[in-house]
């Protein structure tokens, strides 16, 4: 069965290789890729248009409204009067009336200020949110994309094992045919190399899901892109001051600028409502022109006498000009009662704001010191997979020379496999905390 499982051995371990026809795909090609495909930034990019397109001083009511207006009027008569000279009259009459008017609110409690300062505090609302969901984007890229190489490094890792394996498995078969080792020791390395072949397939496809969530994360829908990734996870980690990330934080956390944002048009909000407490005056004017004719008209006199009588035109121009000031004197108490609410929300903003920033250096805090231990970690599982290596190292000599058992060999090897994923998983929490840094202090878009 052995000379059946070696060729299957050697196929799985070259699997491990790289891919040279693949496309090489970096963390800044997947980032600028998922970024530009990604459906929820290009609808929160939609949104931050449409606040910009509403940001004008004719949205806010800076200008007068002017309407034009043209009447066409057609009408048919017949009138009979017993008690009048002109005992029936028959007309048929036509009319038209074009028109300008223009209304134009010259004071209204400064909310024509207002509501453009609304307008603009909508607009870096929506393009706060376009950078918080860019941000929320980038950060799924990258610990897809960090979670993926952690993923092929297991693998490469596991194939190394998977090498050894079948070294040990071919120099057990060779020492047997010579008679210095018994059936029970092949089986023995055979059962290790088994094992490992397994581990090494389920790593197969924990690669293939990996892969296959970074596809997701960057927005492409062809499972069989091809690509390799070609950035490796840094040894070396970057060292932060915790004071610049509180500085940055309060000045740059996307979260925080929101609901600064919703306090602000909360603000605003309150002046709204105090403005209606103020007089309002508004200018209103207009120019109309009226042309009308009766088609034809046919009388019957008192004497009996029936006669036509022809068409009548006449034109009428009306203008006007009016300025109308207006003062609510008494309304029940909804105004003072719109401005109590509007102040309370206020303060609810605030507090929201408050709430956050506390949460906010708290989060940042302890991840902080989650980074710093990880980096301590790091630093140590480094050591230990120097440490594993050169056990192995020693081992295999060993081995070979007959002074350790192959027990103690597979211990060994097992030793340096959990050794190396430590070290992975180390890298991985390391990069996954130092994410969670740059996004707090809002220097992932940086």
């Amino acid at each position: 069965m052995i000379k059946y499982i070696l060729p299957v051995a050697v196929a799985i371990t070259c699997a491990a290789g790289p891919a040279w026809s693949q496309t090489p795909l970096s963390l800044e090609e997947a980032v600028t890729i998922g970024i530009e495909r990604n459906f929820l930034v290009q609808a929160s990019r939609n949104d931050a248009e449409i606040a910009n397109n509403s940001n004008t001083w004719g949205n806010a009511g800076r200008y007068p409204d002017v309407n034009a207006t043209i009447n066409l009027n057609n009408g048919f008569n017949n009138n009979q009067n017993p008690a009048s000279f002109l005992l029936e009259l028959t007309a048929l009459n036509s009319g038209i009336s074009p028109g300008v008017e223009a209304a134009w609110v010259l004071y209204g409690g400064r909310r024509v200020r207002i509501a453009k300062d609304q307008f603009d505090r909508l607009e870096e609302q929506a393009q706060g949110n376009v950078r918080q969901t860019v941000e929320t984007t980038i950060e799924d890229i990258m610990l897809s994309y960090y979670q993926a190489v952690i993923q092929q490094e297991q693998l490469q890792v596991r194939a190394e094992v998977l090498r050894l394996s079948r070294e040990r498995l071919e120099y057990q078969r060779t020492r047997r045919e010579f008679g210095q080792t018994s059936t029970f020791d092949v089986l023995q390395t055979q059962d290790a190399y088994l094992n490992d072949s397994t581990s090494f397939l389920v790593q197969q496809t924990n690669v293939a899901n990996a892969m296959r969530n970074l596809y997701r994360a960057i927005g492409e829908d062809n499972p069989g892109a091809g690509y390799t990734l070609s950035d490796r996870l840094p040894l070396e980690a970057v060292e932060y001051d915790l004071n610049d990330l509180r500085n940055r934080m309060l000045t740059s956390n996307q979260a925080l600028f929101n609901l600064r944002m919703n306090r602000e048009l909360a603000g605003l909000q309150t002046r709204v409502q105090e403005s209606f407490r103020k007089p309002t005056l508004s200018l209103r004017s207009g120019v109309s022109y009226t042309l009308s004719q009766n088609i034809f008209a046919n009388g019957v006199f008192a004497n009996g006498e029936e006669r036509d009588l022809g068409g009548i035109r006449n034109t009428n121009l009306n203008m006007l000009l009016n300025l109308t000031a207006s003062y609510n004197l008494f309304d029940g108490g909804v105004r003072k009662l719109n401005v109590q609410n509007a102040r309370i929300q206020e303060m609810s903003a605030q507090f929201q704001v408050e709430g956050l920033r506390r949460n906010l250096l708290a989060q940042l805090d302890n991840t902080f010191e989650m980074y710093n231990n990880q980096k301590q970690v790091v630093t140590l599982s480094n050591s230990l997979v120097d440490n594993a290596r050169r056990n192995i190292e020693i081992a295999e000599e060993r081995f070979r020379g007959g002074l350790i058992s192959f027990f103690d060999y597979r211990s060994i090897q097992l030793s340096y496999l959990n050794a190396t994923q430590t070290r992975l998983n180390a890298l991985f929490n390391l990069k996954t905390t130092e994410t969670e840094l740059l996004r707090l202090s809002g220097s992932l878009l940086r």
